[in-house]
């Protein structure tokens, strides 16, 4: 047993399983499988995904892939940097089961700690942004920015409306994985998205909303007080993405007339990752806070009157709004949320600003030595980021490379540098030595680029006690413990909420997540840095293939949420490759959960609801008219199965063969993918698409709100 990871993480021994079949009134597992799972969806072979492993050899095949990642000296920026994980944060959030394995706080009375840690994320963003509402977190910094275009659509004023106002302006230096996002959410609303420069851009009454980036991409901070006077005069919403920890430093959006900021709070303690997953922030005026998307931790009090929170402004969520709301956002990156406040808990005002100036100083003197050496600074006021001029860019790059270093490709002539707080005087020394040629010492010595500028911040942030009374690491590690005391999580007992919370968090799955060779790569690393990644996503696609069924997969989405929509979304290009750009017709069972209608209105759909009988199972003589019904504009059915109301529906096959006679897909949500593994799949059912969460099926730490996968074939 000692060297099998099934029995030392499956919870149920032989005598456990032999009390529930006798009160089942079964004789074995098997004989419970043949009652349960229909005949005809049955594998009829093994999976062919090779032997398992032990603990021991899992954690040796993984030190060998992550061997050959390659962890060079990063200083490619676009939203991703290195920084310092505080080891109290690591040891006891993190790496902390008490934290890791709790479900979202659906339930207060269990979750008063997270729901504080929570709160004290939004009190940050809300603080550093200068707005006074934020959310408990996004997915990203690009769902972030995609949210608040949707926001600003659903928010225009009735004359906006009648007017047909669709177009929503995106500066040319916001970030490009941000841009690539907007156009994808744009499509399904038909938002004419105009990409350009917001120094000459016109806007007039056909703009709803605006996107800027400060700093921006190529790190420079622009004063965008004619672009908000001109937005403002023509009732145009302002969305701007920017950096936590470069607003300790610099006048934050919310104080020159933001209505929405966004971004990434990843650089609040909480490593690269190859990109993710981390906790997007958002934040915006009072006027949305019932349309923000997401949710809010308010304060409340409880039946005794004593103080207490809770998860507040849910009119617009998924279970109630369904095929109306404006959103499908259901949880985020509680985990990641957390340990980015709790970063600000730890450092205080103080110690932030110290991190931001130091940061900044690093940047400021790195600069001034390459001006000193001849060099072109393009970039005139910066905090971090800045691009130079060269000769040869591909030369350049080659002998930072050659040194473990990467700049950011820019074009021929030009290389972008982003430096953060791990970025020491050596590294700047050799940082100039690779554009410069020259060898020399460094000292960083204070900069007032910005301090002397207008764009310095005069106003105050994290001033509540929790940011000025931890900073030790006794105290801090006294605080987290206090919270966590508060919580149930899966070190007490099993939380009974249905199939969510089914997870398995085994620990030598999660012990590669600090490990510096998975931490620590730049998501735009070069291929041949990464190629233990790229090993690791093959396996897994190999082998996730094989068990639903389909053809490939991809791992962009990061939330079920998301995989959903990136689901519909490949049937919509599906149908509209094949010349039926008309089918757009979705049938939904009354059943199914709430994200469901919720990603089909996203993705642009019309919605057709399928009656369930009182067991949930789907009506098929209703399913079947309403299919022929919309034969000519069918796009697809969504489907869960097992049943949200965990049965295994006997007609399923009936089912997908009605929606492909009709010219549609099937998109199966698979919430319930740990009910059909070895048993059945989703290709075997007849499915075209599916989603996975992996934090369900799989290992991925749910931490109250976690991230997912999609799947394809055609």
């Amino acid at each position: 047993m000692s060297n099998q990871f099934a029995k030392r993480h499956i919870g149920s021994n032989e005598a456990d399983v032999t009390k529930m079949l006798q009160t089942i009134g079964v004789k074995s597992v098997d004989e419970l499988i043949d009652n349960t799972v229909p005949a005809d969806i049955r594998l009829k072979t093994p999976l062919a995904i090779g032997e398992g492993l032990t603990e021991y050899e899992y954690l040796n095949h993984l030190k060998a892939l992550a061997s050959k990642n390659k962890v060079f000296r990063t200083y490619i920026g676009q939203g991703y940097y290195n920084t310092i994980l505080p080891s109290v944060i690591q040891r006891n959030i993190l790496e902390n089961p008490g934290w890791y394995t709790a479900y979202t706080p659906y339930q207060a009375e269990i979750s008063q700690g997270r729901l504080e840690a929570l709160l004290n994320y939004q009190t940050m963003v809300i603080d550093l942004t200068g707005l006074p509402i934020a959310n408990a977190s996004l997915l990203d910094e690009s769902t972030a920015a995609a949210e608040a275009m949707n926001m600003f659509l659903g928010n225009r004023s009735r004359d906006k409306q009648k007017a047909g106002a669709l177009k929503f302006f995106v500066s040319e230096t916001v970030f490009q994985q941000t841009i690539d996002v907007l156009m994808t959410r744009s499509a399904p609303f038909n938002i004419e998205l105009v990409i350009g420069d917001h120094n000459t851009v016109e806007l007039d009454a056909s703009f709803f909303g605006a996107l800027l980036q400060y700093p921006d991409r190529n790190g420079e901070i622009n004063d965008f007080s004619a672009f908000v006077s001109k937005a403002k005069a023509n009732e145009v919403q302002i969305c701007v993405a920017s950096d936590l920890l470069a607003l300790s430093l610099l006048t934050p959006p919310g104080e020159w007339g933001a209505d929405s900021v966004v971004g990434n709070s990843q650089r609040f303690g909480v490593p690269m990752g190859f990109g993710g997953p981390h906790a997007g922030f958002f934040a915006c005026a009072d006027n949305y806070k019932r349309n923000i998307p997401g949710r809010i931790i308010g304060v409340s009090v409880d039946a005794d009157g004593n103080p207490a929170l809770r998860m507040a402004l849910q009119t617009r969520e998924q279970h109630i709004k369904r095929e109306k709301a404006t959103s499908n956002i259901c949880t985020a990156q509680a985990l990641l949320a957390i340990m980015a406040g709790m970063y600000a808990v730890y450092h205080g005002k103080e110690g932030i600003k110290e991190i931001a100036q130091n940061v900044h100083n690093t940047a400021n003197k790195l600069a001034t030595e390459l001006k000193n050496a001849g060099l072109k600074v393009s970039t005139s006021i910066f905090f971090d980021t800045f691009v130079v001029e060269v000769a040869d860019a591909k030369a350049v790059l080659t002998k930072a490379v050659a040194k473990e270093m990467n700049l950011r490709a820019i074009d021929a002539t030009h290389v972008g540098i982003s430096v953060d707080e791990t970025t020491s005087k050596n590294d700047v020394a050799d940082l100039v030595e690779v554009l410069t040629g020259a060898s020399k010492a460094v000292e960083i010595s204070a900069s007032t680029l910005i301090s002397a500028s207008k764009f310095n911040r005069t106003s105050a942030y994290l001033t509540h006690n929790v940011f000025n009374q931890y900073h030790s690491e006794s105290e801090m590690m006294r605080y987290i413990k206090r919270l966590e005391n508060k919580d149930i999580s899966l070190v007490h007992s099993m939380i009974s909420l249905g199939s969510c919370t089914m997870k398995l968090n085994a620990a030598s799955e999660l012990l590669p997540l600090t490990w510096p060779q998975f931490a620590h790569i730049h998501p735009f690393a070069p291929v041949d840095q990464t190629e233990g990644y790229n090993e690791l996503i093959a396996e897994l696609n190999k082998d996730l293939s094989e068990i639903t069924g389909f053809a490939s997969m991809s791992f962009q989405p990061n939330s079920g949420a998301q995989g959903e929509y990136a689901g519909l979304m490949v049937i919509r290009a599906f149908h509209i490759a094949n010349s039926n750009p008309n089918r757009t017709v979705v049938l939904i069972p009354s059943s199914a959960h709430g994200t469901n209608p919720a990603s089909a209105a996203m993705a642009g759909m019309d919605i057709v609801i399928v009656k369930c009988d009182e067991k949930g199972n789907i009506d098929i003589a209703d399913l079947k008219a309403k299919a022929e019904q919309h034969s000519e504009n069918l796009s697809c059915l969504m489907v869960t199965y097992p049943s949200t109301h965990g049965v295994y529906e006997e007609g399923i096959k009936t089912i997908t063969q009605i929606i492909h006679d009709n010219g549609g897909q099937v998109y199966m949500d698979g919430a319930n993918m740990n009910a059909q593994v070895g048993l059945t799949s989703p290709g075997n059912i007849g499915a075209d698409v599916c989603h996975l969460n992996l934090h369900k099926t799989f290992a991925i730490p749910h931490g109250g709100g976690g991230p997912g996968a999609v799947k394809w074939r055609f």
